[in-house]
C-alpha cells in the first residue's frame, strides 16, 4: 500500500493536480483488491460524504487515461481496477470472480521473444497482458 505522500507524487508526477477525491479513489485502490468502481465509491464514500458516484468514475477514468491504473475486464464482463503499475498478468478465477497478480519475468520473456520472431505485419506490439481463467484451491485468506 502506497502512503498518502506516494500518491501524491503520483498524482503530480503525471501533471494532475491533487486533490482529496483522487486522494481518496487511490487510496481506496490501495486497499481494495482490483475493485469495481461501486466499491471504490462505497469505501470513498465513508471519508468524503456527498461524493458523487459520478466524480468517481471521473476520477478513476483520468486515472486510466493519465496511466496510473489500468482497466481490468472479467470474464463476467465486469470492470475492475487495478493499482498495480508494474508490468503483470491476472490470474481470475471463474467460480468466485477472484483476481489476483501475477507477476513471472520468464513467462514474459518467453511471450515477448515468441512475437518477436512471428514479425506479425502491419501490427507492432506494444504490451503483452495476459488474463488467465481457472479456479482457485482455497478462498482468499483476508489480514
Amino acid at each position: 500500500m502506497e502512503t498518502v505522500q506516494e500518491i501524491i507524487q503520483r498524482l503530480s508526477q503525471a501533471g494532475l493536480k491533487v486533490t482529496p477525491q483522487r486522494v481518496a479513489v487511490m487510496q481506496a485502490l490501495f486497499k481494495l483488491h482490483h475493485p469495481r468502481a461501486d466499491e471504490i465509491f462505497r469505501e470513498v464514500s465513508q471519508n468524503l460524504p456527498g461524493l458523487s458516484p459520478t466524480t468517481v468514475y471521473n476520477v478513476l477514468d483520468v486515472l486510466v487515461n493519465k496511466e496510473i491504473i489500468r482497466k481490468v475486464k472479467t470474464e463476467a464482463d465486469v470492470m475492475r481496477y487495478d493499482a498495480m503499475a508494474d508490468h503483470h498478468h491476472h490470474m481470475y478465477c471463474t467460480q468466485s470472480d477472484r483476481m489476483e497478480d501475477y507477476v513471472d519475468p520468464e513467462l514474459d520473456q518467453l511471450l515477448s521473444d515468441y512475437f518477436r520472431k512471428k514479425d506479425i505485419k502491419g501490427f507492432k506490439l506494444k504490451e503483452i497482458k495476459l488474463q488467465i481463467m481457472g479456479e482457485f484451491e482455497k478462498p482468499l485468506q483476508k489480514s
